[in-house]
């Protein structure tokens, strides 16, 4: 078995690299970069308010920085308590005079409006979302955006049927809600929240990360084009204490949150006393569990998809993989020739696999928990590939040899690492899958059918993927149980949140 070291810097000798990269059948591929000019930013940002973008009370602004470079892309405003209050007394004013005066017809107009916009300016949002976020082009131009605007073409078609969506006769909006969005799909995650909530009949005031809120400014404008009625979607930027005042706030109906489960937690004991409605999509620590029957080659493709894709920035991430002890080493052997095929580098670059981390903070913590790994004896395997000098950047790593007790197998790295652990039975599959505090996504390979229904039935997660992993679609509900939180976002469950039901 190859153990791969790590690379700290893109003067690596490219020469050794390619003829090592040739002797083992790998090719090499030409820069094929897209343009950042493409990404019509502006310089500054206010708050969205109203309709209209607008500077924050107290004027503080903070930077926006492109994780591949460490280079400030924009600045944005940072909201206060204050023009929070303001963003939602908007909303509040906007649904009792207009939106739920306006008919299910008439919603889904806006929203179909807002889906062919996201549609016409695909290439802009790939470009910026890549530039805030990290991640590569190609999946925020083939993931990313085109789910986005397949979210809000979907729940354009259920806004004039919400009676014929099992709810009731009569289903009811809830009002104002407050959605507060993580950095690592911050466009995908503005269209799983806002398109629902809209369609429903509620107002929205929406709260993207710190780390990554240009994509949903850039969203605002859409909103302007669609001509949207003034305060039907306001959307606050700032750092955690725009997001706390957000759900202090008593003129919110409803809290949706996708995030940490630490903050989740905080989320869930502060909105217990008041009357707010609350959704929780939080951490997750995902078992993908292969068996001895299941195809090796599309395996192989099904681990990379469900860990390294997004950096392993994804919370229903495959990050423990639970391989049948009679295919462990075969499986093991292919896969660290397989990650070290994956291209690291320019998330502009459309040959990249693997880009950047989204920041300083979090590249810290998976290194933490990757060199405790190591002290804890797992073996480990990292790809020899040429990490950039400037911005954050971790290469893909796989952890053999791991025990259930160590914390790379129990702990949300959150990051492009692998934990790999064997089984010989079923049932114990099932046992190891469950060991968890966690409960929002696995996966299960095999090409018995039977099989796989036997062990979905007896997973404790919200999300089962048979065959395939971190595959997405707006008609299918999303979401966890345990401390991956409650309530489901996707498909007609995904109404439920903001109706009064």
């Amino acid at each position: 078995m190859r153990t791969f070291a790590p690379t700290n810097s893109v003067e690596t000798d490219m020469t050794d690299r390619q003829l090592a990269n040739s002797e083992l059948g790998f090719l090499e591929y030409d820069p094929a970069p897209e343009s950042a000019s493409i990404a019509q930013l502006r310089p500054n940002y206010g708050l969205f308010v109203d309709g209209v973008f607008t500077d924050p009370g107290s004027h503080e602004q903070f930077t926006s920085i492109n994780p591949a470079n460490e280079e400030i892309v924009a600045t944005v405003a940072q909201a206060s308590a204050q023009d929070v209050d303001r963003a939602v007394t908007a909303a509040r004013r906007a649904y009792d005079k207009v939106w739920s005066k306006t008919t299910g017809a008439e919603r889904a107009k806006y929203l179909f409006r807002i889906a062919r916009l996201i549609q016409e300016r695909a290439r802009e949002l790939a470009v910026v979302e890549t530039l805030d976020n990290g991640k590569p082009i190609r999946e925020s131009r083939d993931v990313d955006v085109p789910l986005a605007a397949a979210h809000f073409f979907y729940y354009a078609g259920w806004a004039d049927k919400l009676e014929h969506a099992g709810f009731g006769a009569d289903p009811r909006s809830l009002g104002v809600a407050g959605q507060i969005i993580p950095w690592n799909f911050p466009l995908l995650m503005a269209a799983w929240k806002l398109a629902p909530a809209l369609a429903a009949g509620n107002t929205c005031v929406l709260k993207p990360a710190e780390t990554t809120p240009l994509s949903a400014l850039i969203l605002a404008e859409i909103l302007q084009q669609a001509e949207l009625p003034p305060g039907v979607v306001n959307i606050v930027t700032g750092d955690g204490s725009t997001g706390s005042a957000l759900v202090d706030n008593p003129g919110v109906d409803k809290i949706a949150f996708t995030g940490s489960t630490e903050v989740g937690r905080s989320l869930q004991q502060r909105v217990a006393t008041s009357q707010k409605r609350l959704t929780l999509e939080l951490g997750g620590k995902g078992a993908n569990i292969v068996f001895d029957d299941a195809p090796i080659d599309e395996v192989i493709e099904g681990i990379i998809d469900g860990i390294f894709f997004n950096q392993g920035h994804v919370c229903c991430a495959g990050s423990r993989l639970l391989v049948q002890e009679t295919i462990a080493d075969e499986v093991l052997r292919r896969l660290v020739r397989r990650v070290e095929q994956l291209r690291v580098g320019d998330p502009l670059d459309k040959n990249t696999d693997v880009g950047a981390i989204n920041s300083a903070a979090q590249l810290a913590r998976i290194r933490e928990l990757s060199d405790v790994g190591e002290r804890e004896g797992a073996t480990r395997y990292t790809s020899s590939c040429a990490l950039p000098v400037k911005g954050y950047w971790f290469a893909p790593t796989i952890f053999a040899d791991v025990a259930q007790s160590h914390r790379i197998a129990r702990d949300e790295i959150f990051g492009p690492v692998l934990s790999v652990l064997t089984f010989r039975t079923p049932e114990e599959a099932v046992a190891k899958a469950n060991n968890t505090n966690y409960g929002l996504a696995c996966g299960v390979w095999s090409e018995k059918g039977s099989r796989t229904l036997w062990v979905a039935q007896r997973l404790r997660a919200g999300v089962i993927w048979a065959n395939t992993y971190n595959r997405f679609d707006p008609t299918s509900p999303f979401g966890g149980m345990r401390e991956s939180g409650f309530g489901r976002e996707g498909g007609r469950h995904g109404l439920e949140a903001y109706l009064n039901v």
